[in-house]
């Protein structure tokens, strides 16, 4: 069908969806396919599908892909695929090739196939480049630890999507993290790596690993500067691990980040949830890791609105956040999907009304905003091992701190991708600035 294959890729959602994108552009340009941002042949779009809105953001960009170039070949894989797969939901929409999650490692010849792709020259000029993007172009790659889920939260459709819980051997992972994102022969240079996963707790239930054991082996097999979780699920933060953080969180080479999604600050919100714990036992949790830490960033995801949220349940969760050691929280308005047990809850469950939702929404926005300014003074003083990325403007880089906080850092030459340790010394419109020492 062509000459010179050209494509290009995007991701919605999820760190793991952001990881399985990378990978998908080495099996690319390993397989010959030439990567081209501007002009692609062939445009593969790795889906979301945990709301409506992630849905919707595909469809629209599908759509405005097709207006722009009618003859542009579009490839759609991942959750929304699967899903759209599963109930005849895709006929309306201009796709040519979708693949469901269990046949994404299949891609490459399934496009081959489908476009009557012979075998063209690999170009290995660009498996450096391959999956260029805001963390690559610095140094940062995410690597996919584990897949599937077993929890079936009331409103999640992703173990349906996903399937039972799928770990990596710990030796795939660190023989990944030696030679780039796991695509051979080119190695990718890497400076932090980005630990990513459906649900951490799951991790090496099915090989009899764990995931202390996972952050061990990397750190004292691995050369990689910095290490980092994508999120780290509730039921992750056990006894134990609290026991191994004492010890981890003086490693400069962990970066104190946690994003713990919570979901919910009522235990009743919870309990209809089915997320298996108390607002109590979490908040005992991070306030034991704010202890170890108090500098470490925890962020948490929430969903308002769900099923038979009073305004006293919310209040609840408002509570819980305000008083809480977390210090960022990403907000979803709570959407019923096709085929979890929220979607036939519904027959007997109020929803609150959109107008509830959009204010409670509004509401928690605010008050992360007001937290994370609160948690951002408090780094004025303190020093930190910084990762620089972007360019340089006006005398200063952005870089990276260990907590993953972002800040200015005065510089007069580019340091992208390098480490050093730095001192934030203020704090201006809501961006921190300081300088190498």
């Amino acid at each position: 069908m062509y000459n010179n294959p050209k494509f290009a890729s995007s991701s919605f959602g999820c760190r793991v969806n952001e990881a399985e994108k990378v990978v998908m552009d080495k099996q690319m340009i390993g397989a010959g396919f030439f990567q081209d941002l501007k002009s692609p042949d062939i445009y593969i779009i790795n889906s979301c599908a945990v709301t409506a809105k992630a849905e919707r953001e595909a469809r629209q960009l599908i759509l405005k892909l097709k207006r722009q170039n009618p003859e542009l070949k579009m490839v759609v894989t991942g959750c929304s695929a699967t899903h759209w797969l599963r109930n005849n939901l895709w006929k309306d929409i201009p796709i040519d090739l979708l693949i469901s999650n269990i046949d994404k490692e299949f891609l490459v010849s399934l496009i081959k196939k489908r476009f009557s792709i012979q075998s063209v020259p690999v170009q290995l000029d660009q498996l450096n480049e391959a999956g260029s993007d805001k963390f690559l172009s610095s140094g940062r790659v995410m690597v996919k630890i584990q897949d599937g889920c077993h929890r079936f939260c009331s409103y999640c459709i992703v173990p349906y999507l996903r399937g039972e819980p799928r770990s990596r051997r710990i030796n795939d992972i660190i023989e990944s993290i030696k030679v780039g994102t796991g695509s051979k022969p080119v190695p990718t240079p890497m400076h932090e790596i980005i630990l990513t996963a459906i649900n951490t707790e799951a991790f090496g239930h099915d090989s009899g690993e764990s995931l202390i054991q996972l952050i061990d082996r990397v750190l004292k097999v691995t050369n990689i500067p910095r290490i980092s979780f994508g999120s780290i699920h509730p039921w992750s933060i056990n006894e134990e691990f609290i026991e191994y953080y004492k010890v981890l969180s003086r490693n400069p080479r962990f970066s104190n980040f946690f994003h713990v999604p919570i979901q919910s600050g009522s235990n009743k919100i919870l309990r209809l949830m089915k997320r298996d714990y108390v607002k109590e036992d979490i908040l005992e949790k991070l306030n034991q890791i704010q202890k170890i830490n108090p500098f470490a960033l925890i962020a948490t995801d929430i969903i308002v609105g769900y099923l038979d949220e009073s305004a006293k349940d919310f209040q609840e969760t408002y509570s819980f956040l305000e008083s809480s050691p977390i210090n960022k929280f990403h907000v979803f308005r709570f959407s019923a999907r096709q085929n979890t047990a929220a979607y036939y809850q519904r027959k007997r469950l109020k929803e609150p009304s959109s107008t509830e939702k959009i204010a409670r929404s509004k509401a928690l926005s605010e008050l992360s905003i007001k937290k994370y300014q609160r948690f951002l003074a408090k780094q004025v003083g303190t020093t930190s091992q910084a990762l620089f990325i972007g360019e340089v403007k006006a005398g200063f880089q952005k870089a990276i701190l260990n907590n993953q906080i972002l800040s200015w850092i005065k510089t007069d030459v580019s340091l992208r991708g390098k480490m050093k340790r730095v001192k934030i010394t203020g704090l201006s419109r809501n961006n921190l600035k300081g300088h190498i020492i």
